[in-house]
């Protein structure tokens, strides 16, 4: 992980005449942010290609290296090395709050937030409470042609979704005021990578 740099330093890779890497716009702004919350579709029982774009890009927030000048750039000798030596894998996001929720037509809504939320769990951001993670599916088994008309009869759901959004801003004026404090606060995590 010492090789892997936080935020990421492998793209845009100038010398193949690539620019413009949105990335570079996205990591501060998870990186300021006290909560995110993710409201996808499925496509084809996996999240949309961008978000799972995103996501593998954010690997490096899970144990990345802070500071680049410790391996020389890229040197895989260097960071092995500093690994070996007893690399920390800092959770550069941890203790940030998160909701979730998916929808779908048919199926794989509930197979998506959970893989979400085991993701944003295992990086180290926290579940703003029950109700801030939903699957849920709309105009279930019935035409596209009248999703919108579906979505539209649906009166529960904004409900559902707002419920998870003030969850998440509940738990953010928690973390921002320092009255949240995690159960397992303190707890040394005996299977660090």
């Amino acid at each position: 992980m010492p090789l892997c740099h936080w935020p990421c330093s492998c793209y845009p890779n100038h010398a193949m005449g690539q620019t413009n890497d949105w990335m570079n716009e996205l990591y501060p702004r998870w990186t300021a942010a006290h909560g995110v919350m993710i409201i996808c579709p499925v496509h084809g029982y996996q999240a949309p290609a961008p978000l799972k774009l995103m996501i593998d890009r954010l690997v490096c927030a899970d144990g990345g290296n802070p500071d680049p000048t410790t391996t020389g750039g890229k040197d895989p000798a260097k960071a092995k090395e500093l690994e070996l030596k007893g690399w920390n894998y800092p959770k550069h996001l941890a203790g940030r709050a998160f909701s979730v929720v998916t929808h779908a037509d048919a199926a794989g809504a509930e197979n998506l937030r959970r893989m979400l939320s085991d993701w944003l769990s295992d990086i180290g951001m926290v579940q703003a409470g029950p109700s801030a993670v939903l699957d849920t599916f709309i105009g279930y088994y019935k035409p596209y042609a009248t999703s919108h008309e579906d979505l539209d009869a649906d009166k529960e759901l904004p409900v559902q979704v707002r419920n998870a959004a003030l969850s998440l801003t509940n738990m953010v004026t928690q973390l921002r005021s320092g009255a949240y404090r995690a159960p397992d606060e303190g707890l040394a995590d005996p299977r660090e990578k």
